[in-house]
Order: C-alpha cells, then structure tokens, then sequence
C-alpha cells in the first residue's frame, strides 16, 4: 500500500500541496477569530479579489462576489437576472441542477438536451426570444464533457441583449475563459484550487448586474440578504453583508498567490500534458475507454472513463483504494459504468503515473 492516500476524486479533491502550510499560518495569525468587519479581513478580501483579477484575466469592472457554494451562485444568478425566462445547455446533472433551480424559483426555464457524442457544431438548438439568461455549464463534472468557450462567445455574438452564465465550477483556473464575453461566471474552491469545500467565487459583468438594478426598480428582486445590490454595497468596503468563511478566503488567497507565482499558463500546460497521458492510455485500455470520444469535448480536468462490456465498477475502486488511490465513482444513473479521475493542479506527474500504472494491472 502506497504511504499516503492520494486523492484524483473530483470535489472536494486532493488539497494543493501547500495548503497545510498556509493552513498552519493562518492558525498563527489568529485568522479564524478575525472580525469580519476589522481591517485585517478588509486587507484578505481586497487582496483576493485583485489576485483573482489578475490570475483569471478578470475586468476590472467586473464584479466578484463570495458566496457559500456552486449551487447557491445558480439560485443567486437566477434570483438576480431572471424575471420571467431562462434557457438552459444541459450535457449532464449538473447543467440540469441550474435548469431545476431555474423551474423551482417558479422561472419559465427552457432547455436544450446536449448529445455529449455527437460534435457540438452540429446541434441546433434555437434560442427563444424571450429568453433573458442562457445558462451554460462549461466542464460538467458528472460525465466529463467539456462546452467549447468558442461556441459560448458565438452565442453571446448572436444574443448580445442576453445574459450569459457559465459554470466553471470543476475547470477553473485551467479553464481560460475571456470574461468580457460573458456576464455570470461562478466556481467553488474545493476541485481546481485544491481548497477544502464551502466557499464559491461569482463573477457578474456591468450587464449583469445593471439587470439586478432593473428588477429591483420593478420591485421584482428577491431581496435576500445575497442579492446582488446587496453584496456590491458591502463588496465596495471589502466586506460580505454576513459573517464569511473568513479562514476559507485567507486560503484561496494564499493558494491564488501560489498559482500566480508559478504561472497560469505553465499551469494549463501542464494540465493538459496529465489529461493526455490519461486519454491515450484509456484509448488503449482492454477495459477502459473515454465516455466522451469527440477529442474537443472531452474535459481535461474532469475525466470519465467507462467501463467495456458491462463490467462493474466497485470491485475497481476496492483494489485501488487498498493501494491509497482514490477515485470517483460514475455519478447517478452512471454509478456502477463510469470512473471519474480529477487531474487539477494539485496532482503531479507521478501520481497520474501511478494511477495509470494500477489502472493497466487491473
């Protein structure tokens, strides 16, 4: 058995490596018992914000929220930009999550069933009028399908009066995705970024949030303690209107300083240099294959491989468990046919190695 586990689950995931420092610093600093009010926590929030700027070539006048998870930036984005009719791209259950929440806050949600084998260039879907937010799930992480950005800003170009959000949630930061053209963008910390789980990061553009200004005007804002007015009054102090994950913002800070050290591309390269090796040899595999076979929509920082001939996924994940590797197992319907293996910052060369080398013994 291997010293220590390793983790390619898909969220919460394997930490990034020198989070347990940061973790052990921030002890030091006294930062969980910070105010959320005092300026050492004004200094933390203006200083991630600006890192997080910089590291995802953010505008700078976007603006950039701080929230509990993925699934509450979707509520949010609809509370706040939606009075009537969103459209939905679903590939997967997490593309249909944002859809549920849409029809739950009583929206006329509409949507469009993505073929993840089919290419995406060939799938006409037709975007009604009345249509105020498209929703877009760029990497969905239950089947490892990945929406090209070129497609996202051809429909942006052909719906400049419609807003556009888009769920980065397991493909941020490799992700590089150009912000001033889109207008809702959101992802949580505990896949990319290697972060234990409870905080997420929302990105509104001017248009985006003027639609917030618009609905509360027809006094058709839901006036949650999160809506967007609310969160930009307190954003422009540095602060949240609640009592935040502080210690959790202390260390995406960090972790963001980290990747900004070593730099965003050297960090998408090496990214896709870890999902290639992972591609060829479940290409190769007698038992493995991509669930995804189209090469440009296959995630590469999610992937999924699926088993051949019917087999069953448990007695897998046991043998690698009892070496220290861990994986995700299939999500939902797919539980028992899929494999989900994370390949994010956090995991080097070595241990994709390893994987793959455990992989073709089994």
């Amino acid at each position: 058995m291997l010293k220590k586990p390793i983790f390619f689950t898909v969220g919460p995931t394997k930490i990034y490596p020198t989070v347990k420092k940061h973790i052990l610093n921030g002890l030091k600093e006294n930062i969980p018992s910070i105010s959320h009010r005092g300026q050492k926590f004004i200094n933390i929030f203006k200083e991630t914000v600006f890192n997080l700027k910089k590291l995802l070539n953010i505008p700078a006048d976007y603006e950039v929220f701080f929230l509990s998870s993925a699934t509450e930036a979707m509520e949010r984005i609809i509370e706040n930009t939606v009075e009537k009719v969103s459209f939905h791209l679903i590939s997967g259950d997490f593309g249909q999550r944002f859809f549920q929440i849409a029809s739950d806050l009583k929206k006329q949600a509409l949507y469009y069933q993505i073929n993840p084998h089919i290419l995406l260039e060939k799938q006409k879907f037709i975007i009604p009028k009345k249509t105020e937010l498209i929703a877009v799930t760029q990497n969905e992480t239950s089947i490892g399908y990945a929406f090209d950005s070129k497609i996202i800003y051809q429909i942006k170009n052909e719906n400049p009066n419609k807003l556009i959000a888009v769920d980065i949630v397991s493909s941020s930061p490799y992700i590089n995705l150009d912000f001033k053209r889109v207008d809702l963008v959101f992802f949580s910390v505990q896949k990319g970024f290697g972060l234990p789980a409870g905080l997420s990061v929302l990105i509104v553009s001017p248009q985006a949030f003027e639609k917030a200004v618009f609905l509360n005007k027809k006094n058709k804002l839901y006036l949650s303690y999160h809506n967007f007015l609310e969160l930009k009054k307190y954003a422009l102090k540095n602060q949240t209107p609640e009592t935040p994950n502080v210690f959790s913002l202390y260390l995406l800070n960090a972790v963001t300083k980290d990747f900004l050290k070593i730099g965003i591309e050297k960090i998408r390269k090496k990214t896709e240099k870890k999902a290639k090796m992972i591609y060829d040899f479940l290409e190769k595999s007698d038992i493995f294959e991509p669930y995804v076979k189209i090469p440009s929509s296959q995630s590469k920082t999610t992937i999924v491989a699926q088993l051949k001939n019917n087999k069953k996924n448990d007695l897998i994940l046991e043998k690698l468990k009892k070496q220290g590797l861990y994986l995700s197992k299939g999500y939902k319907n797919f539980s028992q046919t899929h494999l989900r293996i994370a390949n994010f910052p956090a995991h080097n060369f070595s241990e994709i190695k390893q994987l793959i080398s455990f992989l073709k013994v089994i």
